[in-house]
């Protein structure tokens, strides 16, 4: 009987075939998205979605000959004449980097060759796509990397946040849909794949309980598909949600992300009409779309690099405007090598939304999950096991409140007060732990990196200041 592990392998090795069309792994990933959209289509009945004529058994009825000019055409045709919404979303613009149609013939001839009954019947088709992205993303160190998050922290952040039925829950940075993805499963699983709840609130969770935005079309599209595979019809955005888009959605209950890094394209700042502090940097951007967009009472956890604790002027800002509106109960500082640009070391920041606007932050609980830990990657992999100790020390309460017990300068979970952190002037960069000499040397950057790393730091300085210079000339 396969799992989805080795489905996932199996597809992924028929990467080899597309070597000499010059494919990357993220074009691949992308031309699999086509074919096994198709596919799975069939296998789970869902071709009734499809116009007659431009579905899987269309496609491998045809001769080599005729196949991958055959295969345009469907491509053009369901992204543009497609009566299904979603699926014209899933095709729009598509096109099809495949040159040689001897090619096309083997990834439709080894894709049937698969034992997709035995798949059905076992309930990992849904699971098969989000692994192959999966395996997209720790086999390769650009690209995929920058927009997918490890499913063991984002179940972990599942865990500790506990998204509920009937509760608006958002993604702002959606990539391919992981932290939805996770949402829904877990409360799926806490309702008997919500059977407990009513008719009203079953339609609720399946097309209205989640929001998500992401930038890029070809992520969005995988987006879309993991969506469909896992039974979610709620709102995916192409757009950006520094801009209109991201001004216009629903207040939520629960925001769980992982925002891009860097500055905004071309260094120009967000379009938002509704930010306080304008800056550039999209972490920042994107952290105060965080705390604005949440309902009172409402939380959140979201992913973000070491410098949004500690840059000054606007940061620091940024910084004490969110304690000042929210809760900023707890601050993981998360190992090395979960992501994979260079020298980078993140953070998750949990907070919940105040009733109002001032003083709500009290005292920053910190969880040191980064000292005398290994650099994860292919040698070591990343399992939930390595959260059990972080999630056992938050606590049962969502926002934090729950009994908790400071560790001392020799523990991992410590206690830092509102009044100490702004002696530090709003400084939330917070370690104690120090590393053994015999760990984690590797994950030192380079010296190339390190001042690539410094470079972009005053490249954002500068650009903060010239923006502040253009608001004062207007003043």
């Amino acid at each position: 009987m396969p799992t989805t592990q080795d489905i996932v392998q199996k597809l992924w090795n028929l990467c080899n075939i597309l070597k000499d069309d010059g494919i990357t792994y993220h074009e691949y990933v992308t031309e699999l998205t086509f074919l096994l959209f198709l596919k799975m289509a069939q296998e789970t009945g869902a071709q009734k979605t499809l116009p007659a004529g431009y579905r899987w058994s269309d496609l491998e009825s045809k001769n080599e000959a005729d196949m991958l000019t055959f295969y345009r055409g469907l491509l053009l045709h369901l992204g543009t004449e497609a009566k299904d919404a979603r699926v014209q979303a899933i095709f729009a613009n598509a096109s099809t980097s495949i040159r040689l149609p001897r090619h096309l013939r083997e990834l439709v001839t080894q894709i049937d060759a698969i034992d997709w009954f035995e798949a059905r019947e076992e309930g990992i088709l849904a699971d098969l796509y989000e692994g192959l992205l999966e395996k997209n993303a720790s086999e390769t160190k650009t690209g995929a990397g920058q927009y997918f998050t490890a499913r063991p922290l984002i179940d972990s952040m599942v865990a500790v946040t506990k998204p509920q039925p009937g509760e608006i829950i958002q993604d702002p940075a959606a990539g391919t849909l992981g932290f939805i993805v996770a949402a829904d499963r877990e409360i799926k699983r806490r309702t008997q794949d919500l059977s407990r709840l009513s008719e009203k609130e079953q339609e609720f969770q399946i097309h209205q309980a989640y929001v998500a935005v992401e930038l890029v079309p070809d992520t969005h599209r995988h987006a879309l598909m993991n969506a469909l595979l896992h039974g979610i019809y709620c709102p995916i955005h192409l757009g950006d949600t520094l801009g209109s888009v991201g001004e216009s959605l629903p207040k939520a209950d629960l925001i769980l992300t992982n925002p891009p890094f860097g500055t905004k394209k071309g260094g120009g700042l967000p379009s938002r009409t509704d930010f306080t502090h304008r800056t550039s940097n999209k972490q920042f951007a994107f952290l105060q779309h965080i705390y604005r967009g949440l309902k009172p009472g409402g939380r959140a956890a979201v992913v973000l690099p070491d410098n949004v604790l500690f840059e000054e002027n606007v940061g620091a800002r940024i910084r004490a405007d969110l304690m000042d509106k929210c809760d900023l109960h707890t601050i993981l500082r998360l190992p090395t090598g979960i992501f994979y640009a260079q020298g980078v070391k993140t953070n998750v920041l949990f907070f919940t939304r105040g009733r109002t606007d001032k003083g709500h932050t009290a005292r920053v609980w910190v969880y040191d999950l980064r000292a005398n830990m290994p650099s994860f990657g292919k040698r070591t992999p990343l399992t939930r096991e390595h959260f059990r100790e972080f999630e056992q020390a938050y606590g049962s309460d969502p926002h934090g409140g729950g009994k908790r017990t400071d560790q001392g300068e020799a523990g991992r979970f410590r206690c830092f007060t509102r009044e100490l952190i702004k002696e530090r002037g709003e400084n939330l960069d917070l370690s104690w732990l120090k590393d053994d000499d015999s760990t984690n040397h590797d994950d030192l950057p380079q010296p190339k990196a390190a001042v690539s790393l410094v470079l972009k730091k005053l490249q954002t300085a500068v650009k903060e200041i010239q923006h502040l210079q253009r608001d004062l000339a207007r003043s």
